[in-house]
């Protein structure tokens, strides 16, 4: 993997002011970390501030929120981007988990502070308060509608919500262990849930009642993901036929992130085993980049790409740091992946640049969600905050 570059959290605040400073380091396997410095000179004519680096680094661009980066001695450059806006009061503890609505106009998030709220993306107002859940809600995400919210808990319920009202209308009961991550089928007739009691579950939001087991795995399930399954993978036939309560399950696969260091696809429908890859720790997170290749995070830091086509080797495995990967989010030709060091770096096909998502200082991203050319993301240190890509 090749070399990181890093840079002072609060480099923003820190070159705001002439002769502001912020330390940079550039880390590259077994090599010497490299140690440099920005420091803010003035303003050119342009009102732009004039920074410099030391010896060995080199500024590009630099904006109001932006800064590139370069190391040309490992061939290595990133953007640091600073938030455009910060939302402290939406909890009073570390956030767990947040989304934004289709529409981008809200957001819903989970706190060890024992609450549950939906706030405006905007200005991060908050709108409702959603109680119901005993112990702490692992888990929030909005409906494709933008209207209703599912939350899975620790109290091993998976809830469904007007964003409305702040009504509970669906109550799931079943797992024995809390639920540590859910997905939605389609339009969301269909959901699912894994949870720290090994199985992943499908349910049916109109009678509220659970359709089948998918998976049990004999060790919790981190992290859960649906999508289409290319045409030419065999996904198996269902040992019976499935409920006609059953929507939209055909043709897509279920990956299951494990406590148990492996990654496994299920055929939704099938119910059987398609693949089972075997990392080098606890996988936290999985997504799908299309319906060919796919994503999974481990707790020792490492990004694996796999071609759920053949799984036997990755097509590529990214490693940052050694801190546990917590969060990953397919954003246009490329990525976003948050880590327990406070870093969220994206990663873009046709970038010769990482994009890095600072100001956390090295308290965990638990989470990002992206709206159009806005990234949220969620923290430890119980702040919201909302990056703008529009300069890319």
């Amino acid at each position: 993997m090749a070399a990181t570059l890093r840079i002072q959290s609060d480099w923003s605040r820190a070159l705001s002011r002439d002769e502001g400073e912020a330390w940079l380091s550039c880390r590259s396997p077994g090599k010497a970390t490299l140690y440099g410095s920005v420091t803010r000179r003035g303003l050119s004519s342009d009102g732009v501030p004039d920074i410099v680096a030391s010896e060995g680094f080199v500024v590009g661009q630099v904006t109001k929120k932006s800064i590139l980066i370069s190391c040309p001695h490992e061939n290595v450059s990133t953007k640091f981007l600073a938030p455009y806006t910060s939302f402290c009061r939406i909890h009073q503890k570390s956030i767990t988990c947040l989304d934004i609505s289709s529409g981008g106009g809200l957001g819903v998030s989970t706190s060890t502070d024992g609450t549950m709220k939906i706030w405006q993306a905007a200005n991060g107002e908050i709108r409702r308060l959603l109680e119901g859940h005993v112990y702490d809600v692992n888990c929030c995400r909005f409906f494709p509608s933008g209207l209703v919210v599912l939350s899975g808990g620790m109290d091993a319920q998976l809830k469904i919500w007007s964003a409305e009202d702040a009504s509970c209308v669906v109550t799931f009961k079943g797992h024995k262990g809390g639920i540590l991550d859910t997905a939605i089928v389609d339009r969301g007739r269909n959901v699912l849930s894994c949870s720290r009691d090994g199985t992943a579950r499908l349910w049916d939001c109109g009678q509220s009642s659970c359709l089948g087991t998918i998976a049990d795995c004999g060790s919790p399930v981190n992290g859960i993901a649906v999508g289409s399954a290319d045409s030419s993978l065999n996904l198996g036939s269902p040992e019976s036929p499935p409920s006609e309560r059953e929507v939209g399950t055909e043709g897509k696969i279920l990956l299951l992130a494990r406590e148990d260091k492996k990654l496994q696809g299920v055929g939704l429908q099938s119910r059987q085993p398609v693949f089972l890859f075997i990392g080098s720790d606890a996988f936290n997170c999985c997504t799908f980049l299309s319906s060919t290749y796919i994503l999974a995070g481990t707790q020792d830091g490492n990004i694996y790409q796999l071609d759920v086509r053949n799984t036997n080797a990755p097509i590529q495995v990214i490693h940052r740091s050694g801190a546990p990967v917590l969060s990953l989010l397919p954003y246009r030709d490329g990525f976003i992946a948050s880590q327990g060091d406070g870093t969220c770096f994206i990663v873009q096909q046709d970038l010769d640049y990482v994009l890095d998502l600072t100001e956390a200082d090295c308290d965990p991203v638990y989470k990002v969600a992206s709206w159009e050319k806005e990234i949220y993301t969620c923290c430890r240190d119980g702040i919201v905050r909302r990056y703008q890509l529009s300069d890319l």
